[in-house]
């Protein structure tokens, strides 16, 4: 493995993360609540399909808008990363689908585990991580080296 010196950058990824810490520190302290994506955005969803989105939650609906004005807040300081992908649509859906039914049989995404579970201690967390962290990765070898 090597590292792409010319685009490495310890101090950008270092205040990135750090900001994710304070804003899901911030959002437990101040709503007693985990701040894990993928409950935040199916909450509306959820309570929508239900007929019981008459009372929306604003703090998950503000979350929700901040994750939505995030890219356009990042373009007055800087352009945004080029994205590119390596797998065409079924694949995509694929992928998508798949991360559903992890997060839902995990009862958690990657930030309300990896983020606020592995520091509140969590084993659950823990054991969560370690499982869709290694089927990453062995996904990931799969594809690129086997396949």
């Amino acid at each position: 493995m090597t590292i792409d010196l010319l685009n490495f950058t310890p101090g950008a990824s270092l205040a990135g993360g750090l900001l994710i810490g304070l804003a899901a520190a911030l959002y437990l302290l101040g709503n007693g609540r985990v701040a894990g994506i993928a409950g935040i955005v199916a909450s509306p969803l959820r309570a929508l399909l239900r007929g019981t989105a008459l009372r929306p939650d604003v703090n998950r609906l503000l979350f929700i808008l901040g994750l939505l004005a995030a890219p356009w807040a990042w373009r007055l300081a800087a352009p945004l990363p080029e994205a590119t992908v390596d797998i065409g649509p079924a694949g995509l859906i694929l992928a998508g689908l798949l991360v559903g039914v992890g997060v839902r049989m995990g009862n958690g995404c990657t930030s309300g585990h990896g983020v606020c579970g592995l520091s509140r201690f969590s084993g659950r967390s823990l054991v969560n991580v370690l499982a869709f962290m290694g089927a990453g990765f062995l996904m990931v070898f799969v594809l690129r080296h086997l396949l």
